[in-house]
């Protein structure tokens, strides 16, 4: 038989095989290397993060809380706090705190929202804690109010008042009011319970309850709200009406009978 001759191959064939090699190279090294580089990145950004926060917090926070943020007599322990934590007590401008004493109050920030976010990656990774929400975690925008309500009622008026306006604790301790509160630090604060304020975890009360109680807030304690009744008059209700038409009702009252007493003593002299 005869043997069947080679075939020859065309010049350009070992060119396209070598122009497909390098295509499908090129397709995997698409498919791996950007994910590999992006988890490099962020692993990157998260440690200078971490390493600013440290700088940060070593001027500012660890006269009070230790070098280590193990806490002194002076500040409690941030080991397990989380980045949540930090982003309200700093984005609230509690902390640094002016003093230490019962309450800590609310007054103007120091740090931006940048120096903020360094100083919360740095306490984050001392010890795992809840974490700072995003945006459509505490976005008021379609919560349902209504429900928002009743869950604040039951579980927050006690101390709050029941439309938020804030009330006297014991030993000079006092629950804020939360007049025009972001809702971000709303949800943060059932999240991590700041200072006397006991904490609502995803377990006791989940992500879309505190969004409705966030989405309350803002409906009926924010500047843009309504109050058909005129004065809020703090917001507590019958008892505080009730006290304010007796005080001034009743000065009116003796004032008329005065003017009366005086005008009739007068046309008798007359």
């Amino acid at each position: 038989m005869k043997k069947l001759s080679a075939r020859r191959r065309h010049p350009l064939a070992a060119l396209v095989v070598l122009i497909f090699a390098l295509a499908a190279t090129g397709g995997l090294y698409a498919a791996f290397a950007p994910a590999g580089e992006a988890k490099a990145e962020q692993s990157s950004s998260q440690s200078l993060a971490i390493e600013e926060g440290k700088r940060l917090y070593d001027v500012g926070c660890s006269s009070c809380h230790g070098t280590g943020g193990q806490g002194t007599s002076d500040g409690p322990s941030l080991v397990g706090v989380g980045s949540a934590a930090v982003d309200f007590q700093v984005g609230t401008g509690r902390m640094p705190a002016q003093q230490p004493g019962a309450q800590v109050p609310k007054k103007k920030r120091i740090y931006s929202e940048h120096e903020t976010d360094q100083l919360a990656a740095y306490v984050a990774s001392l010890g795992s804690g809840p974490i700072k929400p995003t945006k459509s975690q505490y976005d008021p925008s379609g919560a349902d109010i209504a429900n928002g309500g009743q869950l604040f009622r039951t579980n927050c008026a006690q101390c709050h008042n029941f439309t938020g306006e804030g009330g006297a604790l014991t030993h000079g301790k006092y629950a804020p009011g939360l007049s025009d509160v972001d809702p971000k630090h709303v949800y943060e604060a059932m999240q991590t319970g700041p200072q006397n304020m006991p904490s609502f975890p995803d377990k006791v009360l989940p992500q879309q309850e505190k969004r409705d109680i966030a989405a309350y807030l803002k409906t009926v304690n924010s500047k843009e709200s309504e109050n058909p009744g005129g004065y809020k008059l703090g917001g507590l209700g019958p008892v505080i009406e009730g006290l304010f038409a007796w005080i001034f009702g009743l000065g009116v009252l003796i004032l008329v009978a005065i003017w009366v007493a005086a005008r009739t003593a007068k046309a008798k002299k007359s």
